[in-house]
């Protein structure tokens, strides 16, 4: 089986327009989207989906309030100011339980900005009563590392698996795909990556296919990584721009690092010719092959508009030079050309 994964140094290249046309051209192959953060190959594709199953790649904190004795112990130790003092009414009771406390005395804003320490919660139980006070956790800033749960001396503090997001198995008109949608503030974006690519190899086994078409974040963090990990072949999207050229400097550095080998495709070539012509040099200094180019056409967006890919949309302009990329790409691969449906 064969993993081509289209990944680009930087946002707005064309990558994902490029992968919706390889995967036209493709006809047998599975899908997946590895771009978690920022899904948008399903705009073209328009995936039914056909299932559907949760995703957990942390951990994160509860606090037991039956258990709990209001210690202040995690609120002393969150680095991450997840640990919040609150009402029975919720923060904003609590504000003004503060405000009504407070003496004035300016100690709290020098500090504690979020104003709700173990030391400003001495403050409230000098000043006033403390009956209806809790300490609770912030779920969208808890990072899960569990120092809170455990130093708790009473063990009030529960630190148990969180939905992190979905994934899904969907039919498209071009093939099975599996793709993903990471919950917002959401962490854990390359378990994310690395479970739908392990899920789009099993749907290629079950079909019988030899072709897993793998669309990558932009970047080199995480999820790029995760995508890219022991796959046949890389496909680098850039655009002639001097910030293009940097980005996929810093990409090419990366597959060179895993030793994955990769191919570079200039998208737009024609907005800046000469550009163009030092990102190809620079490619081969780094033993990159160049795939082709992809001439500027604004095809591309009417195709979108209808939800297509260009090479759908029509057969002449950047569609033919994504054609010829993609005889460049299986020539790599080491797979034969498909027979012709004429």
């Amino acid at each position: 089986m064969k993993e081509l994964v289209v990944i680009s140094g930087k946002g707005g290249t064309g990558k994902t327009s490029i992968v919706a046309s390889l995967a036209a051209l493709a006809e047998r192959a599975v899908l997946a989207d590895c771009d978690v953060d920022a899904a948008d190959l399903h705009l073209v594709l328009e995936p039914k989906i056909i299932g559907r199953e949760s995703f957990s790649g942390g951990k994160r904190a509860r606090i037991n309030l039956d258990r709990c004795i209001r210690c202040g112990k995690c609120a002393e130790l969150c680095r991450f100011g997840a640990v919040r003092l609150e009402s029975s009414d919720g923060f904003g009771a609590l504000e003004s339980a503060l405000d009504a406390a407070c003496d004035d005395c300016s100690y709290c804003k020098r500090s504690c900005s979020l104003r709700a320490n173990s030391e400003i919660a001495e403050m409230v139980r000098a000043s006033r009563s403390s009956d209806g006070l809790r300490y609770a956790i912030d779920p969208t800033a808890c990072e899960g590392c569990g120092v809170c749960a455990w130093f708790c001396p009473a063990n009030a503090i529960e630190f148990g698996p969180v939905v992190n997001g979905e994934w899904f198995i969907s039919q498209t008109r071009c093939g099975p795909m599996v793709h993903a949608k990471l919950g917002v503030a959401e962490e854990n974006s390359g378990k994310l990556v690395t479970t739908v690519r392990t899920e789009a190899r099993n749907l290629a086994d079950q079909h019988g296919l030899d072709l897993v078409i793998i669309d990558g974040s932009p970047g080199i963090g995480c999820p790029v990584i995760a995508s890219i990990t022991g796959a046949s072949l890389v496909l680098i999207v850039t655009e002639p721009t001097l910030s293009g050229k940097h980005d996929m400097e810093r990409v090419t550095e990366l597959t060179r690092r895993f030793e994955i080998p990769a191919m570079v495709c200039v998208n737009k070539w024609d907005l800046n010719p000469q550009i163009a012509d030092e990102i190809e040099a620079l490619a081969g200094e780094q033993g990159v092959q160049t795939a082709g180019r992809v001439r500027y056409d604004r095809a591309v967006t009417q195709a979108q508009i209808r939800r297509m890919s260009v090479v759908e949309h029509q057969a002449d302009g950047c569609a033919e030079d994504i054609r010829s990329v993609w005889s460049a790409v299986r020539t790599a691969l080491g797979m034969a050309e498909a027979p012709s449906s004429q």
